[in-house]
């Protein structure tokens, strides 16, 4: 039989042609990154840009994830999935400047809760602050780590997560748990399948808490932790010192040996990374900025219950607050048999919503975070409850939003409905401040989060935020 060969034009048409039918069993036709449209059009809304003006009748077009238009007179594409914004208001996406949204819990110590008298584990030595994470071969203990990333230990979903965006929240800045040195924090996106996904910017910040350590170990008071930090600052400098000695001749000079941990701070005293301090007191305040001052750092102070008592310190040292909404509350129903509230706390929870307002008058930069709350819900009611303690309402809407952006560094990506950011978005109807405001939409990296009553987290030992209520029916 006469064997048939192809000439040259027909195998490389051939050939082409199963090249083609590889690529697309590899690659099928219309696979991408999202399923779906990824062109939203948002008209007929109130559109608060924070940057700009407020566009009263306007429309928001998002494309692959980030702003593609906005303003009035705008014709939406043809590929744009409409939402009929009327009668409601576009927002930029709420940031919770300071949380622990998406890091996991510590995982209980195996002889903690045992029978016997002393427990142990990280429940006698930690007590309420045991670390997110312990960073192997370190040559500090845990709760003393500043070389601790959150961006490592960030898990996506949960229910905290879920009801911080129902809570309208589209961005937090996320630390690591523990007592001194908790570790260097990340700016997330409150959606995604994979801690990737979710990252905006880290490292952000190296985060100092002021919980001793206890359980005999030291630092075991508050003159100790501030003690221990600025001890370690003096170390991590000779630190450097001396690798920048050996590696200029390293001939004849003995190596000097490596510490993770300090090399950590080494970014601190260089100015590249700032360091946000819990500090609430005015006495905490006062030592974190003297701190601050004896090492040059950068410094943001995170709480400041009584910043405002030295609100012209921070002005003239240019340092933001990250401003807690966790205001101090009655815990449990008055009773006649209760023990009276002290005047402190009395004074204290008046005082509380009015910290804002004098910031804001002694030109402090500061942005809102959540301080922990109990139910994220309160988040924008006692953020109106500051504009009723004399904060203006533009500026709350700033502390919200643009606030925080420009204090963690992503204000080119978040913060404000401008052209090329990021499209997170939180739509109300009504003012985002009103307690009869509703959260109806929310848009993360462009997409519509679905919104729905989170479930109470297991072992978290709190109740879960109150349902929010079911969107009006919308074109998505």
């Amino acid at each position: 039989m006469q064997t048939k060969y192809l000439r040259f034009p027909e195998a490389l048409a051939v050939a082409m042609a199963l090249a083609c039918l590889l690529v697309l069993a590899l690659h099928p036709v219309g696979a991408q990154r999202h399923s779906g449209t990824d062109t939203y059009a948002i008209t007929n809304a109130r559109i608060v840009t924070v940057s700009g003006p407020v566009i009263e009748q306007g429309t928001v077009i998002i494309r692959d994830g980030l702003i593609a238009a906005v303003g009035a007179g705008i014709t939406p594409p043809p590929d744009a999935r409409i939402i009929d914004g009327t009668g409601l208001t576009v927002y930029p996406g709420i940031i919770d400047a300071s949380s622990t949204l998406g890091i996991p819990r510590p995982s209980p110590s195996p002889t903690a809760g045992g029978g016997g008298g002393g427990g142990g584990g990280f429940a006698a030595l930690f007590g309420q602050n045991a670390p997110s994470a312990t960073s192997p071969n370190s040559t500090q203990l845990p709760g003393m780590q500043p070389e601790i990333l959150a961006s490592d230990i960030i898990r996506p979903g949960g229910t905290e997560i879920e009801a911080a965006r129902n809570a309208g929240i589209t961005t937090a800045q996320t630390a690591p748990r523990g007592n001194v040195f908790l570790g260097q924090s990340a700016v997330i996106n409150l959606a995604g399948d994979t801690p990737q996904q979710m990252i905006v910017r880290s490292p952000v910040a190296l985060y100092i808490g002021l919980a001793p350590i206890g359980g005999g170990q030291y630092p075991g008071s508050l003159m100790g932790v501030f003690s221990s930090v600025k001890q370690a600052l003096l170390d991590a400098r000779r630190y450097r010192e001396a690798n920048e000695i050996y590696e200029r001749n390293p001939r004849g000079l003995k190596r000097p040996g490596q510490d993770k941990s300090l090399a950590a701070l080494l970014p601190v005293l260089a100015g590249r990374m700032p360091v946000a301090m819990q500090a609430e007191r005015e006495r905490e305040v006062d030592r974190a900025l003297d701190l601050a001052r004896e090492f040059n750092i950068k410094l943001i102070i995170n709480g400041g219950l009584e910043a405002d008592h030295v609100a012209a310190r921070l002005k003239a040292m240019n340092v933001p607050v990250l401003l807690s909404l966790n205001f101090p509350k009655r815990t449990a129903a008055a009773s006649p048999e209760a023990e009276p509230e002290t005047l402190r706390v009395l004074r204290e929870r008046v005082e509380a919503p009015k910290t804002a307002g004098r910031l804001a008058a002694a030109g402090v930069r500061f942005a809102f975070q959540s301080g922990g709350m109990t139910s994220i819900t309160d988040y924008l009611t006692n953020a109106a409850k500051a504009v009723e303690g004399g904060l203006s309402h533009d500026d709350a809407v700033r502390a919200l939003t643009l606030g925080p952006a420009e204090i963690l560094g992503v204000a080119s990506q978040l913060g404000s409905i401008e052209v090329g950011k990021i499209a997170n978005l939180t739509i109300t109807r009504g003012d985002i401040l009103d307690r009869t405001r509703r959260i109806t939409n929310v848009f993360i990296d462009g997409r519509p989060v679905e919104l729905r009553p989170a479930a109470t987290e297991r072992g978290a030992g709190r109740p879960a935020a109150p349902p929010t209520p079911t969107p009006e029916p919308n074109d998505y």
